[in-house]
């Protein structure tokens, strides 16, 4: 199978492609609605929509709804077979792959070791999961989205992933196009999740918000105005070391009680083992924390506190009333709850806006659809 080389969206005009795009970011929506939202009349609108509609880029919904003057009318949405892309997310050790519409729904999954961390391998793994998924929905894809830890500048080149020792910039990007024959595009892994919570997830439709994500290391998105804030920096984790704790653990850094040394999944488990006097991994702690084990509770309220401190800092620092908490460690905010909201409070002016603390519990699917969203943002806005 080759990629298609024309997708419905590349045929439409200007006008037709603001239309569309108002329905992929707030379908489904009726025509007189978008006919509100855009400015335009409901004839004009009208003769915008049919065609789309005729082409499969639009489609009208099973619901029925009612029209500014009492009419019945069908709300609109992207159509589900409108087109398909690909995500791959990459973690030091496997390849957690997607497919999706391009309402960014994920209709398949793949996942396959990562063995060969050299360039060459991580692009042969790449290529796998692909071809795999092709194979299994029977897809041409229009875009290929890749995510990784790292340094990217452009959506293109990786500028560094230290936690594939590559020595020097790869080209992921025009590699895996080489390895696949599908345009590819390349963003840091929280940067990409947190454009798929920004178009189709939690932060839909929110002016502002922010990610924090909890794991091997600590990481932050924000939107801003309905944007990602995007920067040559992202990747580089400077939120580690935002200091939460001056009497707190050193981090490798050397510094004291920073989001590093209190937050990561090395830290809990390396200070719940200490407390309880045996080796624990992270799971294994907050296991021990939620079941009521007084050291393990001790340790996981102190990190609590301390996500406490970083949440508030971020709402303070951002304005963002709608915070996201979550990765393979963010369930140490629902283990420590308490302790995170009494920090939290303790942080915040009394008059300040109530926070909206979400706390879900992602998969490896989840995060893989980041880059699969940034693929479909790179068809439907260029400049994305």
């Amino acid at each position: 199978m080759t990629s298609p080389s024309l997708s419905p969206w590349d045929v439409r005009s200007d006008t037709e492609r603001t239309v569309a795009l108002e329905v992929l970011l707030h379908g489904p929506v009726s025509r007189s609605e978008l006919a509100r939202r855009l400015r335009l009349s409901p004839a004009s609108l009208t003769r915008l929509v049919a065609p789309m509609v005729a082409d499969g880029l639009l489609e009208e919904t099973d619901g029925m709804g009612t029209s500014a003057l009492g009419r019945p009318t069908r709300p609109v949405r992207i159509a589900a077979g409108a087109g398909h892309f690909i995500g791959v997310r990459l973690t030091p050790t496997e390849a957690h792959g997607v497919v999706t519409n391009m309402r960014a729904d994920i209709l398949g999954v793949a996942v396959a070791r990562l063995d060969d961390t050299t360039p060459a391998g991580v692009v042969g793994t790449v290529g796998d999961v692909i071809d795999r998924l092709r194979t299994d929905q029977q897809v041409d894809p229009y875009r290929v989205g890749v995510s990784l830890g790292g340094l990217v500048d452009h959506h293109a080149r990786v500028r560094s992933a230290h936690f594939y020792d590559w020595a020097e910039p790869v080209d992921l990007a025009a590699d895996v196009r080489r390895a696949t024959a599908i345009p590819t595009v390349i963003d840091n892994d929280v940067m990409a999740l947190t454009r798929a919570q920004s178009w189709f997830g939690i932060g839909r439709g929110m002016d502002r918000f922010a990610v924090i994500t909890l794991g091997v290391g600590v990481g932050l998105g924000i939107v801003m105005h309905g944007e990602l804030i995007e920067s040559p920096d992202a990747g580089l984790g400077l939120i580690q070391h935002f200091p939460l704790n001056d009497s707190g653990p050193v981090c490798p850094a050397g510094h004291h009680g920073c989001a590093q040394a209190m937050l990561t999944d090395d830290a809990i488990a390396a200070q719940t083992s200490v407390a309880i006097r045996r080796a624990v991994n992270r799971d294994e702690a907050l296991d021990l924390a939620a079941d009521g084990d007084p050291a393990a509770r001790a340790v996981a309220d102190q990190s609590g506190r301390a996500l406490g401190r970083l949440v508030a800092a971020v709402a303070n620092l951002t304005m963002c009333y709608r915070i996201i908490v979550t990765g393979e460690g963010g369930r140490l905010a629902a283990v420590a709850g308490d302790a995170m909201r009494a920090q939290i409070g303790i942080e915040r002016d009394p008059d300040a806006g109530q926070l909206e603390i979400h706390n879900p519990a992602l998969t490896v699917a989840d995060w893989a659809q980041g880059p699969a969203v940034l693929a479909i943002q790179t068809l439907v806005r260029p400049s994305a």
